[in-house]
C-alpha cells in the first residue's frame, strides 16, 4: 500500500508545473515560486536587507533570498538540517528554544529587516487541528518578528483558514501599518494556505 501511495504523490508531481520548474531552474523546491511571486507583488528584498528565513528547510526560500540580496545577511533556521547554500548562515534547531532564540536575537541586534516563515507542522489528518497548529506557529514567529523588525520591516507567514485566523488578523493589525493576505498562484488550487504580509511594525 505505501509503494503505491508513493507512486502516486510522484506522479502528481511530476505534471505539476511549478514543481518541474523548481528542478529545471534548480530550487529546491516548488515553493521558491511563492516567495518570488510575493516578492514582485510587493518588492521587500534589497540588497543589503537582513533576513531570517524560518522554517527553512529544505532550502528554497533562503534560495531565492540570496539570489537577491547581494551585500545584506541571511540566517535560516530549522529543525531539519538544510544543506549548505552560499552566503546563507544556517541554525539547525527550534527558533522557540531558548538558546536558539538568543543566537537569532543576536545576529541580528534587533535590526532584521524581513522575517519569513513557511513552518508547517506535520499533519495530523484533522483539517482543523492541522489548521490551527500552524497558526501557533504563526504567531509565535509574528512575536518574533515584531521584536527584531526595524521600523519598516516586512514579516511574511504562511497561515490556513480556520479557527485561529482571526487571532492571527487581530495580532497583525495591531502590530503592523499594513496587513495583506495574499495566495499566490504558484499555492496549489487544493489548498487552503494563504499567506499573511505584513510590513511596518507599529511600536507600542
Amino acid at each position: 500500500m505505501k509503494k503505491k501511495i508513493s507512486k502516486n504523490w510522484l506522479a502528481k508531481h511530476k505534471k505539476d508545473y511549478f514543481f518541474t520548474k523548481s528542478k529545471i531552474q534548480g530550487y529546491r523546491s516548488r515553493s521558491a515560486f511563492k516567495l518570488i511571486e510575493m516578492n514582485e507583488r510587493f518588492k521587500f528584498f534589497k540588497t543589503n536587507s537582513s533576513l531570517l528565513d524560518l522554517g527553512s528547510s529544505p532550502g528554497g526560500w533562503s534560495q531565492v533570498a540570496r539570489e537577491e540580496i547581494k551585500d545584506g545577511k541571511i540566517l535560516a533556521v530549522d529543525i531539519k538540517t538544510m544543506e549548505w547554500i552560499e552566503k546563507v548562515d544556517f541554525i539547525k534547531g527550534d527558533f522557540s528554544n531558548k538558546y536558539v532564540y538568543e543566537n537569532i536575537i543576536s545576529y541580528f541586534n534587533n535590526k532584521a529587516d524581513v522575517v519569513l516563515s513557511d513552518m508547517a507542522c506535520n499533519t495530523t489528518g484533522n483539517k482543523s487541528l492541522d489548521s490551527f497548529r500552524i497558526g501557533e506557529l504563526c504567531l509565535n514567529a509574528m512575536n518574533l518578528a515584531i521584536k527584531i523588525l526595524s521600523t519598516n520591516g516586512v514579516f511574511i507567514s504562511k497561515i490556513f483558514m480556520g479557527s485561529i485566523f482571526a487571532e492571527i488578523d487581530e495580532k497583525a493589525k495591531k502590530n503592523f501599518k499594513n496587513v495583506v493576505k495574499y495566495k499566490p498562484l504558484s499555492s496549489k488550487k487544493e489548498s487552503k494556505e494563504i499567506y499573511i504580509y505584513c510590513k511596518g511594525v507599529s511600536k507600542i
